[in-house]
């Protein structure tokens, strides 16, 4: 492709970067922000002479494979040297000392990468960092995001690219906010930051420690308003033409017998299945028991698994069969769902097939794969699946509103030609109910902000 194929939306962005050296990028999975970046980055390199080396900061699976293929498709992206940073830390500093333009380093190695500079006094080499999903960086205690602070002040550009930013509420802003403006917008101290926007919404009776916080009133728009002058957010809706996406709710019910047990769980933290005695120590811990049992099995303290009910797969096998011979994405979360599922379909003559692989993707691509397996936590980052199905199946539901988003824009994004439907199924009465409530309200208050710092762009 050449820099004339170009979305307006993109050109856009792209003067925006160059025009502010310190910009949160947020765009809609599917608008190609690796594209905008490796522009901007060509232009600064050898237009302006603003940057001299650059480095991206990505997942694992995207930076060994997306960043690399981003730059072979487009043309104009052609010209700029490449260096992936991944591997043992052998082939990693082989890569740091080759002669590029842009390195590309997974997140978890940041922190190997400051102390290889550090450990052989070498200076930080590279005047412009591109941080591909900002939002890896929320938790400000983590290695990652410390050791990015480290080195922050030496970094003459820097871009968050994100489509999630406050995917787990506004407190997640600060660290990633701190990283592109080393503070001047949200505060230097995140406690401070806490203290001036929200209020304690829950608390332990019996320690006074607050567990969560809520937005003052009028504080939501006033965080907004602080970091609109270095963000463009745009909309896959509003820029591309998108299919239709429909979400459809399937609900079941538990049997009279594995009702008692659900709720006996849920009201004594501790509950007798075929001899063994299941227990929840604390709210996490419930949390996580209640939706195993919510979805038909639940592990004991000895990691063995216990069957409660088949409603889930019985409700999955009629919507496979439902879909008559179209591709089906089923998503899962825990290990026994993975294993029922696979067992319950090859039962019933419909065999399975995880996408692990690079050639799992090209055969699913290709519709060779009648019913796909997909963890969330491995299909959040540039995924192209677009193309080998358009129905999805949520067999076990996430509190994560970033790992739920990013899995289903694995099918709703631009290239897919039909209409996307996803399908949840929910256990009536349990907690089910509630992960898909706390999504919806996380997706409102994700939403404003997306709102609140949209572009106003004509296309």
């Amino acid at each position: 492709m050449k820099r004339s194929d170009l979305y307006e939306y993109q050109n856009y962005s792209v003067d925006f970067l160059k025009e502010h050296p310190e910009a949160l990028l947020i765009l809609e999975m599917g608008l190609g922000k690796s594209a905008v970046s490796l522009t901007a980055i060509l232009d600064l390199m050898f237009d302006r002479f603003e940057v001299g080396k650059a480095l991206v900061i990505a997942p694992l699976r995207v930076a060994r494979t997306v960043w690399p293929e981003e730059r072979e498709t487009w043309e104009h992206a052609s010209f700029l040297r490449m260096s992936i940073m991944v591997g043992d830390a052998k082939q990693r500093a082989a890569a740091l000392r080759a002669q590029a333009d842009v390195y590309v380093i997974n997140r978890d190695n940041v922190k190997w990468l400051t102390d290889y500079l550090e450990k052989h006094n070498m200076p930080w080499p590279f005047d412009m960092v591109v941080i591909d999903e900002l939002s890896s960086f929320k938790n400000h205690q983590s290695q990652r995001w410390r050791a990015l602070r480290k080195v922050r002040p030496y970094i003459k550009r820097i871009v968050g690219l994100t489509g999630t930013p406050a995917s787990n509420g506004l407190l997640d802003l600060w660290a990633e906010v701190y990283l592109i403006d080393k503070g001047m917008r949200l505060g230097q101290f995140i406690t401070r930051y806490r203290d001036a926007y929200f209020k304690p919404a829950g608390m332990n009776p019996y320690t006074g420690v607050v567990y969560s916080y809520v937005p003052k009133p009028g504080a939501e728009a006033q965080i907004y308003q602080r970091i609109a002058d270095i963000s463009v957010s745009m909309k896959a809706k509003d820029y591309l033409h998108m299919p239709e996406c429909l979400m459809v709710n399937h609900k079941v019910e538990m049997d009279p017998d594995d009702r008692e047990l659900y709720d006996a769980m849920k009201q004594d933290l501790l509950v007798d299945l075929d001899g063994d005695t299941l227990t929840a120590d604390n709210a996490a811990a419930l949390s996580n028991k209640l939706l195993q049992m919510a979805n038909g099995a639940v592990y004991n303290a000895d990691g063995d698994v216990k069957k409660i009910h088949d409603k889930k797969l019985e409700t999955l096998l009629d919507l496979i069969e439902q879909a008559n011979g179209q591709s089906v994405l089923v998503c899962y979360w825990y290990k026994h769902d993975h294993q029922r599922i696979q067992e319950f379909l090859a039962g019933k003559g419909m065999p399975t097939r995880d996408l692990k692989s690079d050639q799992d993707i090209a055969d699913w691509n290709a519709g060779k794969i009648p019913i796909a397996l997909i963890s969330p936590a491995s299909a959040g980052h540039g995924l192209n699946i677009q193309k080998g199905g358009h129905i999805m199946i949520w067999f076990s539901l996430v509190w994560s509103l970033e790992l739920y988003s990013q899995c289903n824009a694995r099918l709703w994004r631009q290239g897919q030609t039909e209409v996307v439907t996803i399908h949840h199924i929910v256990t009536k009465d349990t907690v089910d109910e509630n992960v898909l409530s706390a999504l919806k309200h996380k997706d409102t208050t994700q939403q404003n902000l997306i709102n609140a710092v949209k572009a106003h762009l004509t296309i």
